[in-house]
């Protein structure tokens, strides 16, 4: 039997990891094995992902699979408690974000010599390399996707707009959302959230040019003039109305219920282009993707494909090489493929995309295409995020909700969040 924790979903705002390294692994059992797992999601996700694990027990006599699984912010306490108990999972959905600190602790397992089990002949190197920290592999990529958009296209309807497209910049921001104020869409329906906590938005913006979030050693890619200038654009759109008020947007805790588009606060909400699946589940209305805005509408877009998540294996798990026949069983085997679709983005397996195509739903074939056709929008992947890199996030977030109730100024938010940042990273060194 397979355990199943129901807990749900995520986005972003996150915690910093608590732990410590792990112990090597001890001899793999011979016959009856127990592996645990964990992740975050949905009950989507949930469903999935137990429906491979059953695929996987069935075809391997004596395995079984107990399973966990929580919303994005209870995920990273929760993991970092076991791990520094010495009690953490066999198989552990790692993010890009943390991957890095987890590697350096001796949490996570390097795979290089689990290269038979885990068979990723077919497999695009793009993801592969995502997954290496210091040229050792830590992560199978779990789906290529990228940031998106999610597009609440009957609230666009409503207020007579198309819905953003390659070509919409951040000026555009403010006639769109004063389309929806002018004919009062359900009631006072905003048309986009409050960006200006959301780290993927950031990176994005400072792409756009020629910056980075971070650097290659590991230090802010962007100056205290960056984010005064980034505050300052979500403080203008929010004194004109056009995006969800500061109360609104503190509603957003993590779950995609929670979010501005689930709550029919806006007809917009940042995410990843894998999440449509599990925005659709919950929405009523039909929902799109489209591209974060771009800063003039010929510049250069901000976007790359990401692996959008991880399966790693626990430093100190006693069944490594069983692990990571689970691990290349869910992302090479066509059928565990046909489970999956692409809740956690595109199948990185040649083989496995061909054989899911024909049978994806509307939704999933929208999000294949967008992370397929992304154009002019994609630039290169940039470094795995530098550790202490999730605090960073999570003081981004506060920082913002200080501008928006009015508790600190953009000129003085930039400057403050430039130096808690450059602290931050400088402790991970």
């Amino acid at each position: 039997m397979t355990i199943r924790i129901d807990r749900r979903q995520f986005l972003m705002g996150s915690t910093a990891l608590l732990a410590t390294g792990a112990v090597g692994a001890g001899p793999a059992l011979a016959q009856d094995t127990r592996m645990r797992l964990i992740f975050w999601g949905s009950q989507a996700r949930a469903d999935r992902t137990n429906g491979v694990t059953d695929l996987f027990e069935k075809a391997n006599a004596g395995t079984t699979i107990d399973t966990e699984f929580l919303a994005w912010n209870d995920y990273w306490p929760k993991l970092a408690t076991q791990t520094a108990g010495g009690n953490a999972p066999d198989v552990i959905q790692m993010d890009y974000r943390y991957i890095v600190e987890y590697a350096k602790r001796g949490a996570i397992a390097p795979l290089d010599d689990l290269s038979t089990q885990l068979a990723l002949k077919d497999f695009d190197q793009d993801q592969i390399d995502g997954g290496k920290v210091d040229g050792k592999l830590y992560g199978i990529s779990l789906g290529a996707n990228s940031v998106a958009l999610i597009v609440n296209t009957a609230a666009f309807q409503e207020a007579g707009v198309d819905v953003p497209g390659p070509a919409t910049t951040y000026e555009d921001l403010k006639t769109i959302g004063e389309a929806f104020k002018s004919k009062n869409v359900r009631g006072g329906m905003k048309a986009f959230q409050d960006g200006s906590g959301v780290e993927p938005a950031l990176e994005n913006w400072l792409r756009q040019q020629g910056k980075a979030l971070y650097t290659a050693d590991g230090k802010p890619g962007f100056t205290a003039e960056d984010l005064t200038a980034w505050f300052q654009l979500w403080a203008d759109l929010r004194d004109a109305g056009v995006i969800v008020s500061a109360d609104e947007q503190a509603l957003d805790t993590g779950p995609l219920e929670q979010t501005m588009v689930s709550l029919g606060k806006a007809a917009v909400t940042f995410a990843n282009s894998n999440q449509l699946v599990a925005f659709q589940a919950i929405n009523k209305d039909k929902l799109t993707l489209a591209n974060f805005p771009r800063l003039t509408a010929d510049s250069k877009g901000g976007h790359y494909r990401k692996p959008s998540m991880f399966w790693s294996i626990s430093g100190s798990s006693a069944i490594k090489d069983r692990a990571a026949e689970f691990v290349g069983f869910f992302v090479n085997d066509p059928e565990a493929g046909k489970v999956l679709g692409v809740e956690r983005g595109i199948p990185c397996s040649a083989a496995v995309r061909e054989a899911i195509t024909p049978t994806l739903d509307e939704g999933s074939q929208i999000a294949l295409k967008f992370v397929s056709g992304l154009g002019d929008l994609l630039g290169p992947l940039p470094p795995s995020p530098p550790a202490n890199a999730g605090e960073v996030a999570t003081a981004l977030l506060t920082k913002s909700q200080e501008v928006a109730f009015g508790q600190q100024s953009p000129t003085d938010a930039g400057p403050a969040f430039f130096q808690e940042a450059s602290e931050i990273l400088s402790r991970a060194g």
